[in-house]
């Protein structure tokens, strides 16, 4: 997979650059570091870019000048000793008065601090403003999502055809994050979670020590990253033979993640896609459904738009969401079933591989 064009981050830039003045300013400070790459290219950990109507700069320490620098073209790179000094002498020299900022990204701390130090400018939160800035995927980004989630699949594959009663729950996490690193993972992208039996009943559940054992469900949530985006896949193995009502609960997970797969496209309310699901599961499994059916993916494994009952998110073409109903029975087991999509004019085009169909593991 090629790197994108030096261009794209040139384009990038330029679509926000004609946004600002329309948000009643004449700078964005930038501090969330994804952010940061996705408008210059800029893979280090931390950073901050200054953006201007008309021109940029990108402030790093003395650990990623160099790395900027490389990586970074048509942006002036500059060197800080002092963060906030950096950040006032960028101002001046740009003639920044109203600077826009990211407030869920900067602590009341900092906010007080940088306010105390730029005297002469105004700052003005642009939280919901930049809320969508990455939310739809061009052709090259959802190229590498579809590369993560071909390795991603491949691992849960491989933990699939290996995994038996008696292995614990890290056993599994090792193996599969083992599968996924020689399949060509760059990373993981967020922390693995095998959830068997009763840890099931926890959406968030962490590999434990316990041991797999026959009739439980296991719940397999992971991803990997390539070249920074992400992946997200849930599936939920059988241990042996389930109960009639385990099996019943599987099949209405499942019509709930394929009738909400179905109605995603563009134009569709997020609310509604979310509606869908949990009317699909009916009063008998709802309550049962304690989160959102999904989230934006890109490279954060949560961002926007949220398909959730408080949304107020409209889909568009090239979103990348996922589609997530689950059902969590505390002390006694839970199912998830999730796949990415891209969002398209008539439909979507899921990205993940494995089936969602039940595998059964003897």
């Amino acid at each position: 997979m090629q790197q994108p064009p030096t261009n794209i981050w040139t384009r990038r830039l330029s679509s926000l650059q004609k946004k600002i003045s329309r948000w009643k300013a004449d700078g964005i400070l930038f501090t969330d570091i994804c952010n940061i790459r996705y408008l210059t290219g800029f893979t280090g950990g931390e950073g901050l870019l200054m953006a201007g109507r008309d021109e940029a700069r990108l402030l790093v320490d003395g650990r990623y000048t160099a790395q900027a620098r490389t990586e970074v073209c048509g942006i002036p790179v500059f060197e800080f000793s002092d963060k906030l000094q950096g950040i006032e002498q960028a101002a001046a020299k740009m003639g920044l008065s109203k600077i826009g900022f990211e407030p869920s990204r900067m602590s009341v701390g900092d906010y007080n601090r940088l306010s105390a130090r730029l005297k002469n400018a105004n700052l003005i939160p642009l939280d919901e403003e930049l809320r969508m800035l990455r939310a739809r995927k061009d052709a090259s980004e959802i190229a590498l999502m579809k590369k993560a989630a071909a390795i991603a699949a491949k691992a849960v594959s491989e933990l699939a055809q290996a995994l038996r009663p008696g292995w614990t729950e890290r056993e599994a996490a090792l193996y599969l994050e083992t599968q996924a690193r020689r399949a060509g993972a760059e990373q993981i992208a967020f922390e693995t979670i095998i959830a068997s039996g009763e840890n099931g009943a926890f959406p968030h559940a962490q590999p434990s020590r316990r041991k797999i054992r026959h009739g439980d469900f296991v719940v397999v949530d992971f991803g990997v990253r390539c070249r920074g985006y992400c992946s997200d896949e849930t599936c939920t193995f059988a241990i042996g033979e389930l109960t009639r009502a385990q099996k019943n609960a599987y099949r209405a997970v499942k019509r709930a993640h394929d009738e909400a797969i179905a109605a995603i496209r563009a134009d569709a309310d997020a609310a509604q896609i979310d509606a869908l699901a949990r009317r699909t599961l009916g009063k008998k499994y709802s309550r049962y459904f304690v989160h959102g059916t999904g989230h934006g993916v890109g490279l954060e494994v949560h961002e926007a738009p949220r398909l959730a009952p408080t949304s107020r998110d409209i889909l568009q073409s090239g979103m990348v969401v996922t589609v997530e109903p689950g059902l969590y029975y505390p002390g006694l087991w839970g199912i998830r079933i999730e796949d990415t999509v891209v969002v398209k004019k008539n439909g979507c085009e899921i990205l993940t591989a494995m089936s969602k169909d039940l595998i059964t593991i003897e």
